[in-house]
């Protein structure tokens, strides 16, 4: 069976995402720290905040069920899915309750809004799904969800620790 379907091979990504996730977890609570005054005065931020909490928890949980020993496809299929599936529920939920101004058109909110829930949970629920499937990609579809998510939460903290001070 090939590379995308075989669990035991993807522990060494695993273990590399669960510390650069970690890590950048900690990046988002200095920022937190560091300005969290002027997050909680703008409308919409806290909630910004939260949604860039889940963009490094939505890798982190999906490589720690990768280094979790003896487990095989469909095990690690089914909690990739039902991951996916969770954490894109609750990233649009927080974006659908956040206060909207409105100056931006609706395309630019919806598109820009629930891009990380497309992407990162996205490829989360397509790789669960192919993975049980023994085929259409696998645990390969992680990659580009664990990149969006890293890049889309990189640029919401940059915007949390140094565009707020603007």
């Amino acid at each position: 069976m090939s590379t995308a379907y075989t669990v035991g091979s993807w522990t060494g990504f695993g273990s590399a995402v669960t510390t650069a996730a970690a890590a950048l977890a900690g990046l988002l609570f200095i920022a937190l720290s560091i300005n969290l005054r002027q997050i909680l005065e703008v409308p919409g931020l806290p909630s910004r905040a939260a949604q860039t909490l889940i963009c490094f928890a939505t890798p982190l949980v999906a490589a720690l069920l990768l280094i979790v020993p003896g487990q095989g496809r469909i095990a690690v299929g089914s909690e990739l899915l039902a991951t996916g599936l969770f954490i894109g529920a609750v990233h649009t939920y927080l974006d659908r309750s956040a206060p909207r101004s409105g100056e931006h058109s609706l395309w630019r909110r919806t598109v820009g809004s629930l891009a990380p829930a497309i992407t990162s949970c996205g490829c989360l629920i397509i790789g669960g799904a192919t993975l049980l499937a023994g085929a259409g990609g696998g645990l390969y579809w992680l990659v580009p969800g664990v990149i969006s998510a890293i890049v889309i939460g990189l640029a919401n903290v940059w915007v949390l620790l140094v565009e707020i001070l603007r």
